[in-house]
């Protein structure tokens, strides 16, 4: 089971990831190439900076300690590491070529079973990140409308045109930044209250992990076709998830534009922008958005193994059955404990743990949480990302490792020395944001 190759005190022995982070040292910006698997995210002193290999749900570390991994490559793993379908279709492509002088009829097959699945999928196109797409939706959308403000709600990757919303903002000119703003998810009034006659499109991920309430995404529908604003649904986690054809099928609306990456292709670079054809058209002449990766075939062919298996696997239900049985059970375990400071939240593909003490430093009882579970060989940093590959015995195994780490907790709350228990530096507060979205309200002068 988990974290059985070397331990140090009880806790992985990480000299090997110790030395690979001196060798970063002023080499590599931040050290990371995304924040989310950055050493900011994780207990210093305990956590392992660098990973060497994955297998299914478990991944190891550089030096050789085992864990049941949570994070799954910050999403893309939606059917598991090393994946036998996915891998030997990326095989098969590679013995043929990876990026061609033209097309490849991968990008036709793929995009038609897209299409079947997808509710808006009228017209296709691929990228690589899902920065991209949600860029071309924007550009898409001022195109259509000829308006040029834009309004969020979620995180929407590094451009400028989002970007401009957050505390990270410098090198982007005023004129851009004035022209995203941002409302709260579930809040309507926001929303109202924001549009004003040069808006061009609402974008906004259907569900983070608080559910939608009073038909909140509904009434955003309504609110765009009534004020003739370009609705982009960001997909890039409830895409193939939440249900196979993602939130579109999961709520019934059909957004003008859907954006996708992460679970499309197992953990291989590639990303979808779909959407009605009227608007998708610009891009024929109207509208550049065109890269020399984008019809790579490595990805498209690990895209259109992954969707297939997904399809065929019912991945979403299973994930759907198995996320229920893990929140249940942490929910119960916190509850008789009377930690009511403590809850596990959000849909079951994807469940995060919160932390409301009224009193204590609720980021350093999270870090507390998160090294006494790396001790158990639990690679976590707040959430449950679930792939096919996690198994009733991996949920079993994790709810115990619970089980075992929260008398820790307790009893650094009784002694009111959350520090005291720390055998490092805590974690540092996560730049993308779950809640509280309205960052940079429009405000109507």
């Amino acid at each position: 089971m988990a974290n059985k190759v070397y331990f140090n005190n009880n806790y992985p022995d990480i000299s090997e990831s110790n030395k690979l982070y001196e060798r970063a040292k002023g080499l590599i910006p931040a050290f990371t190439q995304t924040l989310a698997k950055g050493p900011g995210q994780y207990i210093d002193g305990i956590a392992p900076k660098y990973l060497l290999k994955g297998k299914g749900s478990h991944v190891w570390d550089v030096d050789g300690n085992e864990y049941i991994d949570f994070n799954m490559g910050i999403g893309p793993l939606s059917l598991g590491y090393a994946y036998e379908k996915v891998d030997n279709a990326i095989i098969e492509q590679l013995k043929k070529g990876i990026t061609f002088s033209m097309m490849h009829p991968l990008e036709v097959e793929v995009a038609e079973l897209l299409r079947q699945i997808i509710p808006n999928a009228e017209s296709i196109r691929y990228s690589k990140t899902g920065c991209d797409v949600t860029s071309a939706a924007v550009r898409l959308a001022r195109a259509y409308t000829g308006k040029k403000k834009i309004l969020c709600c979620g995180y929407h990757g590094w451009h400028d045109w989002y970007i401009s919303v957050t505390d990270r903002n410098k090198g982007i000119p005023y004129e851009i930044q004035n022209n995203t703003y941002t409302f709260n998810y579930n809040d309507i009034d926001s929303v109202i209250e924001s549009i004003d006659e040069d808006t061009a499109g609402i974008i906004l991920e259907p569900v983070v992990f608080e559910e939608p309430k009073d038909n909140f995404l509904h009434k955003i529908d309504k609110i765009c076709k009534e004020n003739k604003i370009v609705l982009i649904f960001d997909e890039m986690w409830t895409g193939f998830r939440l249900a196979l054809g993602g939130a579109q099928e999961y709520f019934g609306i059909v957004p003008d534009l859907a954006c996708y990456s992460k679970a499309i292709a197992n953990g291989m670079p590639i990303s979808v922008i779909t959407g009605k054809k009227e608007i998708m058209n610009l891009l024929e002449k109207d509208v550049f958005f065109f890269t020399t990766f984008g019809g790579e075939a490595l990805s498209l062919a690990a895209a259109k193994a992954t969707i297939e298996e997904i399809k065929d696997k019912n991945v979403p239900q299973y994930l759907q059955k198995l996320g229920n049985y893990l929140k249940e059970n942490l929910n119960n375990l916190f509850n008789n404990l009377n930690l009511n400071f403590i809850s596990c939240i959000g849909y079951p593909y994807r469940t995060m743990i919160t932390f409301n003490h009224p009193e204590l430093n609720n980021l350093e009882l999270k870090s507390l949480l998160q090294q006494e579970l790396f001790k158990r060989g639990i690679l976590w940093s707040g959430y449950h990302t679930l792939s096919f590959s996690h198994t009733k015995d991996d949920i079993e195994y994790t709810i115990k490792a619970y089980e075992d780490s929260i008398p820790v907790i307790i009893e650094a709350i009784s002694n009111k020395d959350i520090k005291k228990y720390l055998k490092g530096k805590p974690i540092e507060p996560v730049f993308r944001k779950t809640s509280n979205f309205n960052t940079k309200p429009k405000i109507k002068k």
